[in-house]
């Protein structure tokens, strides 16, 4: 059957991470629904599955992986209200992580099998995009061998974190994604083990650059890494198109 590259694009820019989830699982449930049907039929009969890029920033609120320690929220959940932010036990991958104004999230809802069925080089490839677009600004970054996500200085004593990722896969269609920290208020992450390593910090590029950053331009070069690295054909949609 014929890969599909083409990617709707919808930037939803601030949305409660609940809605944003939700939305996530109504797209992975339509492919999946598709592909199911075409289980059995002859290749000139399958129908070509979508594929979906969201780009977005929640208020504050605390993500918690299915593998993760809850005790890596340091505060009392009743406690959550009085900073403005709340918490989720998601189904993804990796432990707790903070979201926020200021920060890029970005959820692939891709069919791997229009690109590639290795859950490994996907990560890699998203980790690639963001390493790509620090490096464009004058940083070093890069991984930490055993650990998920892009780190400024990652040979460094003082390694600190930039962009978290924490995935899931579905019959090969993925859903969540990466939180790079463009202008974030990094004190939220204080109340949490990041990721759940304590020996690490965290940074955003404002703080890496001593600048607020033009997140509007920081998104436009992530998305344009993606594209050239999943050699994608993005398509910009209206959210109300994903509703269809």
């Amino acid at each position: 059957m014929k890969q599909n590259k083409e990617v709707q694009f919808v930037d939803l820019k601030l949305i409660e991470y609940k809605e944003a989830w939700d939305l996530q699982e109504t797209l992975l449930n339509r492919i999946a629904s598709v592909k199911l049907d075409n289980r059995g039929l002859e290749e000139d009969h399958k129908v070509i599955t979508n594929n979906y890029l969201l780009f977005c920033q929640h208020p504050h609120v605390y993500t918690l992986g299915k593998s993760g320690d809850e005790s890596h929220l340091l505060l009392q959940e009743s406690f959550l209200s009085t900073i403005g932010a709340t918490y989720f036990k998601t189904n993804r991958g990796g432990d707790i992580t903070y979201h926020g104004p200021g920060q890029l999230v970005g959820y692939p809802i891709l069919d791997l099998e229009n690109f590639y069925t290795d859950i490994h080089l996907y990560l890699r490839m998203l980790e690639e995009a963001i390493i790509k677009t620090c490096e464009g600004f004058g940083l070093v970054a890069g991984r930490i061998e055993g650990l998920t996500g892009v780190w400024i200085d990652p040979l460094e004593e003082g390694a600190r974190k930039i962009c978290a990722m924490g995935v899931k896969a579905s019959r090969w269609i993925s859903m969540h994604g990466f939180a790079l920290n463009v202008n974030t208020d990094l004190s939220y992450f204080s109340h949490i083990v990041p990721c759940g390593i304590a020996t690490r910090g965290v940074t955003s590029l404002q703080q890496e650059l001593g600048k607020e950053m033009d997140f509007e331009a920081v998104s436009a070069i992530v998305k344009g890494h993606l594209n050239d690295l999943f050699k994608m054909e993005l398509v910009n949609v209206s959210r109300e198109t994903l509703k269809a």
